[in-house]
């Protein structure tokens, strides 16, 4: 039974019970100041169990997505050391308001586990609470009496409070809870440990699948608990642990939940699972993180320096920093797992498919971001260690932490990790003082305004003229110097300026700034406050000369189409999707512009294509601009002019009005006379930039004709390439058919190619002692074809040990085959075998005993493997 599988049948079981399925809440709480993340199932439905609102549905069911990595349930510690805590995980639960409680809740739950998922009872083990003399409350008698209608006595065990009452947080909704254990040991271990003694042991298979919560009380800040208005049912049952349980595996990741993921970081990395304990447990780390940073991010939440961005961006960084050092993993990795979680949950939760562009791009480009700091970084820590060691001292100064936190980006808890490793320990209070002394440092650096800046002239500057001209005469007023990676810039502030300032998405003009003897560069223009800021690549030899000031025209008549194309293009919008459309954020520059607006659906290729033609006939109409400087804003607004994301607007605003039925905007960028001058738009782009805020990208004028001439030479380069057909949609379906076809017969010569290879080692099989043992350096075309050839002979061969070094498109494969009853009298196992065999090609495997893997880096090393092989086995089976 797989994932899929067990999720649905817990959903249906319920609703066979009266219960509403309500799908999963986001992953990112935004109304609730005691959780950054939803915690549990239960948090959604909070105000219920207090009382504050009455629930349409009694009983509930869903599978709620989960994280625990901060507050009092953070199990990210845990996460990937063990083989059962997760970052994110999926919450199975059943709930009651006010309607069934205790005896409803265990019934059922038995039920599901032993009649519908049949889980052996003679494996399972309960819990209730055993009472706690400090909050006055008494053993919950109750629950214990209905599980005895159930289970034996026996298997009943009483618990603490830190075990069996639960609590969302510090304060809230609380009480009792009864959790189901299972054991899953081998017989022999059960012979010599009996699982009662192991249950919330932190036993890696003794653990517990469910609990089940009878909600009763609410915890006050003062520790109070008073009983709620009405008793309540809240189940969890982790999806993660009932599938490993149910597919019979050691760990959840060896399930299909986390299977498809391991084998993407095997084919990333080139490493296997199973090598060792360090790289197993990179890999533990990386599929577990890539779930929580991708749900998360479709629920709204990016990486960021503060709360919950914080959080998402350090378990980011933890998975990068575990496959860069175990895994050899130096450029970005985790973005190409978004189309695995995709196609595994994009079903059930289909925000993390319609976001996945988005969700991966975000994933890389912290990934790039970090990458650039972790090696420096590293290769920082490796030197303090060698200092530490050589002074025989193993505690890293809190002012050494900070230099890693202020220059290379590692947060205290990422040092403090590496630095157990390395067996070291981090002065976490003298990391503080120096966070502390910075911000003090920084509170100071911010009162001298112009400390830095050197002086030219007393005076000041005109400001911005650009709207009317693209040259002037102009002084330097102040520069200074910017070193940025060991390159050096200058900053200067004119008289007055043509060149516009980056805002309001629109980019910073270029151009130069030149006398008769020199010419200065101008690479950016930015403001700072209100100051016009123009990044030039040298001063002049003489600062107090007057230049001449000349944008880059043919620059500036690209942004303004872009700029004109966005106003245009935000009034379409609102007419073909509604009034609801609200920019979200802007980039304008001489390419291309980018638009971000509120909208909760992507938008269809008719709605694309009805934008864009609303967009060309206002250009083809030739609307004359109407700028209006220093409006009043009050009269603005009345105007019905539309405000900019992010801008600010002081007490007088320009508006920019092309015809005042379709777009009036406040606006202080750069635009066109007329809007015929943009000549042609076209989108090329839309997606999903975060949760409701859509993003289409668009290009004008040559961009656009280009853009289309691309597309149209693609299509003609088509067209020739198949013979200029005259249905060219039927000749490629035709052609794909074809294809399809080829496929098929490839496929059945390669299955020919395997019989015969199968028939010639069961040819060439070897008699020892009554055995028979095949060995075979092969070539196949992919590894289901090793795996299938194996199997064929394991079923075609009685008392067969077989172990073949296959090349696969040049890569070494090695699998091993031993008949069942080989591995029951000569104690051999394919696994184990496999691993060492694995050792020849540089690579690693493993396996169940009858059957085991291995992939590798050295194609050369495949004879080695046979001689060794054969060595080993002809000694075991004598």
């Amino acid at each position: 039974m797989n994932s899929k599988q067990i999720r649905s049948q817990f959903i249906e079981f319920f609703q066979s019970k009266k219960h509403q399925f309500v799908s999963s809440a986001p992953i990112v709480v935004k109304n609730d100041p005691s959780l950054m993340f939803t915690n549990a199932g239960m948090n959604q439905f909070k105000d219920f169990f207090l009382g504050n609102e009455v629930s349409d549905h009694p009983r509930i069911t869903n599978s709620q997505k989960c994280l625990r990595v901060s507050g009092k349930h953070n199990d990210l510690e845990e996460v990937g050391v063990d083989t059962y805590h997760h970052t994110m995980f999926e919450m199975l639960g059943n709930w009651s308001f006010g309607d069934y409680f205790k005896k409803e809740a265990i019934a059922w739950a038995w039920e599901l586990l032993t009649e519908v998922y049949k889980l052996p009872v003679d494996r399972m083990y309960v819990t209730v609470f055993g009472g706690d003399s400090e909050d006055g409350l008494e053993a919950d008698k109750e629950a214990f009496s209905f599980w005895e209608d159930w289970v034996p006595r026996e298997r009943i065990l009483f618990g603490s409070k830190k075990d069996n009452f639960w609590e969302m947080g510090e304060t809230g909704p609380c009480g009792p809870c009864s959790e189901i254990h299972i054991d899953m040991r081998s017989p022999e271990e059960i012979a010599q440990v009996p699982g009662k003694d192991l249950v919330n042991a932190d036993h890696p298979q003794v653990i517990e699948i469910w609990n089940l919560v009878f909600i009763q009380f609410n915890r006050f800040s003062d520790g109070r608990l008073n009983e709620l208005p009405s008793s309540h049912v809240d189940t969890g049952m982790g999806l993660e642990r009932l599938v490993r349980v149910i597919q019979n595996k050691t760990s959840n990741y060896d399930t299909d939940l986390f299977a498809p993921f391991i084998e993407k970081v095997e084919q990333v990395s080139g490493y296997q699972y199973g090598q060792s304990e360090k790289i197993d447990i990179a890999f533990r780390v990386i599929v577990d993180h890539i779930r929580a940073i991708s749900f998360t991010i479709a629920d709204g939440q990016l990486p960021s320096n503060n709360k919950a961005g914080y959080v998402i961006r350090r378990i980011l960084r933890r998975a990068v920093r575990y496959g860069y050092t175990f895994l050899d993993l130096k450029v970005p990795f985790l973005h190409l797992l978004v189309p695995v979680l995709a196609e595994k949950f994009g079903t059930f939760f289909p925000e993390v498919k319609s976001q996945q562009e988005f969700i991966a791009k975000v994933i890389q480009e912290e990934e790039l971001a970090f990458l650039r700091t972790l090696d420096k970084g590293l290769k920082n820590l490796e030197s303090i260690q060698e200092s530490l060691e050589a002074s025989n001292e193993h505690v890293i100064p809190g002012a050494v932490a900070f230099e890693l936190y202020d220059t290379y980006g590692f947060p205290l808890d990422l040092t403090s990790l590496i630095a157990r490793e390395k067996g070291l320990i981090v002065d976490e209070k003298g990391f503080q003082e120096a966070m502390r002394a910075q911000k003090e440092r920084s509170r100071a650096a911010a009162q001298l305004e112009t400390g830095d800046w050197v002086i030219v002239y007393e005076e000041e500057s005109e400001g911005f003229i650009g709207y009317d001209s693209l040259h002037t005469k102009a002084r330097i007023l102040k520069y200074r110097k910017i070193t940025d990676k060991k390159q050096e810039r200058f900053q200067v502030v004119l008289t007055r300026t043509p060149f516009y300032a980056e805002s309001g998405g629109q980019v910073g003009d270029t151009g130069i700034l030149h006398t008769v003897t020199e010419t200065l560069h101008v690479l950016d223009t930015t403001k700072e406050n209100d100051l016009i800021i123009h990044w030039v690549d040298a001063l002049p030899m003489g600062t107090e000369e007057e230049f001449t000031c000349q944008v880059d025209a043919l620059r500036r008549a690209k942004i303004k189409n872009n700029h004109t194309a966005t106003h245009l293009l935000q009034a379409a919008l609102k007419q073909v999707l509604g009034p609801h459309v609200q920019q979200k954020g802007s980039l304008v520059n001489e390419q291309m512009l980018r638009f971000d607006f509120s909208h909760f659906a992507k938008m269809t290729p008719e709605e694309l294509e009805r934008t864009e033609t609303i967009v060309n006939a206002r250009i083809r109409e030739n609307i004359v601009l109407n700028e209006q400087r220093q409006v009043p804003i009050a009269e603005a607004k009345a105007m019905g002019a539309t405000a900019l994301f992010g801008e600010k607007y002081g007490e007088h605003v320009r508006v920019i009005t092309f015809d005042p039925t379709f777009s009036v905007e406040l606006c202080g960028g750069t635009h066109v006379q007329a809007t015929g001058e943009i000549g042609f738009f076209k989108l090329v782009s839309e997606s999903s930039t975060a949760a409701g805020v859509r993003r289409v990208e668009a290009v004008t004028a040559e961009e656009a004709e280009a853009y289309v001439n691309r597309r149209f030479h693609v299509l003609q380069e088509v067209q020739e390439v198949l013979k200029n057909p005259k249905d060219l949609l039927g000749a490629i379906e035709s052609l794909i058919e074809e294809r399809a076809n080829l496929r098929k017969e490839i496929e059945g010569l390669h299955l020919k190619a395997t019989d015969q290879i199968k028939e010639s080692l069961k040819n060439q099989a070897k008699s020892l002692n009554g055995y028979h043992l095949v060995l075979g350096l092969i070539k196949l075309p992919n590894g289901e074809a090793l795996k299938k050839l194996s199997f064929e002979l394991k079923n075609e061969m009685e008392n067969l040990v077989a172990v073949l070094a296959a090349d696969i498109a040049g890569k070494p494969q090695v699998a091993i085959v031993i008949s069942e009853n080989i591995v029951e009298k000569k104690g051999l196992h394919a696994g184990k075998l496999v691993k060492e065999l694995s050792k020849e090609i540089r690579g690693g495997g493993g396996g169940q005993p009858f059957f085991a893997t291995a992939g590798g880096k050295d194609s050369t090393g495949l004879p080695e493997v046979l001689v060794k092989a054969e060595a080993i086995l002809t000694s075991s089976l004598k």
